[in-house]
């Protein structure tokens, strides 16, 4: 009897799953395998906040399986030597599995895939997570992409209107005796500090189904103005679902049409949200062609810049919500309670970092990395290195965000700060932008004053950077 193995990683849904339809289609058995084996991503194993959605997320693909008579395997250790085992007990013929485009997965996978067809085994590997493949979106001299708008003018023309793989059916799931539990591979934090992320998520294939018809019921339809308004919920939120693999960017095209089509009236524009996945894929077209952009500036220019000292201390505050900067404050605030940050205010609070405070941005792509649900690395690099200014495509040395004019233009009654800083709820929306102007404020609520002067900081980081491009 034909047997393959479906290797799950980052594709966790069944669903438009290529590697599972492939595997499903050309076997009579599959035996679906998901191992734990975080010390193959090296220095970026998975961060906390990330480790919560993943023992969710499989919980509810091992659910979702359940639905269809085929049981999830759990398997830690490494993962060559897990698939090895696993082959021999079983006797599958093949191996499949979708891409994953980090530099230290492109290694490993590679490696395997050698290895299993040496030794007479079939190895399949396909694209789940992407529109096209970091290697087919090229200039006309063949060379990759180094400025997004040329990138996205050349994959629009790509994307074609073809529908989403079904969930197989048959689905005719083997099994494998022994392997792990899902508690034992101790994905959840030991002191329970997760009750907001659990408040605010339902990982899982269902799970971003639903939060994609939120997002057609309630923020599509202004999405080019809401997105900047961090008090709506005018972002899809769809980012931890696409970093899992719990949906990809045809369902989300297909569905959002399929959504709208019964709908009476105009229909909203979808090209600003598109564009908005078209930037996921030039983050991953980055990492894939310039593989050190995780931890080295796209410009090497920057090698040279003055950053100041790190300061631990400066830092920690920055990372608490206690800068004294309310819409930075309440940036942290909310990434710490729901692991989740809006996409304007991640701007503001990086900017303030890197350039307001002149840390690394390092410093600041790690704690995102931690503590974010849907950290993923090539986004995590190409969205800091942006603001820092050093990577591609970057925001101007001289753009510094200012968090004061940030917040009155974007949240101008203070509804986002005062729910992310309740010590300045009860204060007129004037003073919630800038409650050190009536110090009496600050003794009554608590809130601390800035840790820096806005124009004196700002000065210094445009001075800095004035230097390194005279240079």
């Amino acid at each position: 009897m034909s047997l393959a193995i479906v290797w799950f990683r980052r594709d966790l849904r069944l669903a438009d799953n290529p590697a599972l339809h492939a595997a499903c289609a050309a076997h009579e058995r599959v035996l679906p395998v998901y191992i734990h084996a975080p010390q193959e991503e090296r220095d970026w194993a998975p961060g906390a906040a990330s480790r919560w959605w993943l023992h969710h997320a499989l919980d509810a693909l091992r659910t979702s399986l359940h639905g269809h008579h085929a049981e999830l395997h759990l398997r830690q250790g490494d993962s060559e030597r897990v698939l090895a085992a696993l082959i021999k007990a079983t006797g599958a013929g093949a191996v499949y599995w979708n891409r994953m485009y980090e530099p230290a997965a492109i290694e490993r996978d590679t490696r395997i895939k050698q290895r299993l067809r040496e030794q007479g085994v079939a190895a399949q590997s396909f694209n789940a997570a992407l529109w096209r493949e970091p290697w087919q979106v090229e200039t006309r001299t063949g060379d990759p992409y180094r400025v997004f708008t040329p990138f996205w003018r050349n994959l629009r023309t790509l994307i074609d209107e073809s529908g989403p793989l079904p969930v197989p059916q048959p689905l005719r799931g083997a099994t494998a005796e022994g392997g792990a539990t899902l508690e034992s591979l101790e994905l959840l934090p030991r002191i329970r500090w997760d009750a907001g992320l659990a408040g605010a998520w339902t990982p899982g294939e269902r799970g971003a189904q639903e939060m994609l018809e939120l997002f057609v019921d309630d923020a599509v339809n202004d999405y080019a103005e809401g997105r900047d308004i961090p008090s709506r919920h005018g972002t899809s939120r769809l980012s931890p679902h696409l970093h899992f693999g719990e949906i990809s960017p045809r369902q989300i095209q297909a569905g959002l049409h399929r959504l709208l089509a019964g709908r009476s009236g105009k229909r909203p524009d979808l090209e600003p949200f598109l564009r908005e996945l078209g930037w996921r894929e030039f983050a991953h077209h980055l990492l894939y062609h310039f593989p050190a952009t995780h931890t080295a500036n796209f410009n090497p220019k920057f090698d040279g810049f003055p950053w100041a000292a790190s300061d631990e201390a400066l830092i920690e505050r920055w990372q608490r919500g206690r800068t004294g900067i309310p819409l930075v404050d309440a940036g942290m605030r909310e990434l710490w309670h729901t692991g989740w940050m809006h996409n304007r205010v991640r701007m503001v609070v990086a900017s303030f970092l890197t350039k307001n405070l002149r840390q690394h941005w390092h410093h600041g792509a790690r704690w995102f990395w931690d503590t974010l649900v849907d950290a993923d690395l090539p986004a995590n690099s190409l969205g800091w290195q942006w603001v820092a200014g050093c990577g591609a495509d970057a925001a101007p040395y001289f753009r510094v965000f200012n968090p004061v004019s940030q917040s009155q233009k974007f949240d101008p009654k203070g509804e986002y700060l005062a729910r992310w800083l309740p010590e300045l709820a009860g204060a007129v929306p004037a003073l919630r932008h800038e409650p050190w102007k009536d110090p009496s404020l600050l003794r009554r609520s608590g809130y601390p004053a800035p840790m820096v002067d806005l124009g004196e900081s700002r000065a210094a980081a445009l001075a800095a950077y004035g230097a390194l491009k005279g240079r």
